[in-house]
């Protein structure tokens, strides 16, 4: 593993650990070259995800552009890191597990409103507002009222 700190090639690990549930190995590592500290993860990916974005171009999936995308949303909301680290790891298993290779941007988008229309309403209505492109005022009253009846 390189050093993010000196692009060293020869880094140490320290101490290695089950995290996100088992889902992950966090390990602690070292560079001898610069003495710099540094966290990495390794989690198990089932298969290489493809996201196919509403102009039609095909991206690998990120998941931490996932991860950012719901930390906005919950941007001082009563809710912590561990938690959205659930989210984000429900729903890569999620995509992984089924089947389809290539999943559109849309459904990745309808899985985080899902989750967060159960976890936080503010978060829900924050996410849906970027999702939707809400343009104006009735838009955000047009999708309240819809939450109100739902």
């Amino acid at each position: 593993m390189r050093c993010p700190f000196c692009g060293g090639e020869d880094t140490q690990v320290k101490d290695s650990r089950p995290a996100e549930e088992g889902g992950a190995i966090r390990r602690r590592r070292a560079c001898p070259s610069c003495g710099a500290r540094f966290t990495t993860f390794e989690r198990v990916q089932l298969r290489e995800l493809t996201v196919i974005k509403s102009d039609g171009r095909r991206v690998p999936f990120d998941r931490e552009k996932l991860a950012r995308s719901i930390r906005v949303a919950l941007r001082k909301r009563p809710v912590d890191e561990d938690r959205i680290e659930r989210i984000v790891n429900g729903i890569q298993r999620r995509l992984e597990t089924e089947g389809e290779q290539e999943i559109t941007s849309r459904q990745i988008g309808e899985m985080v409103m899902e989750v967060l229309k159960e976890l936080d309403q503010v978060a829900y209505v924050r996410f849906a507002s970027v999702y939707r492109n809400f343009r104006e005022a009735k838009d955000f009253q047009a999708f309240l009222g819809q939450l109100d009846a739902g």
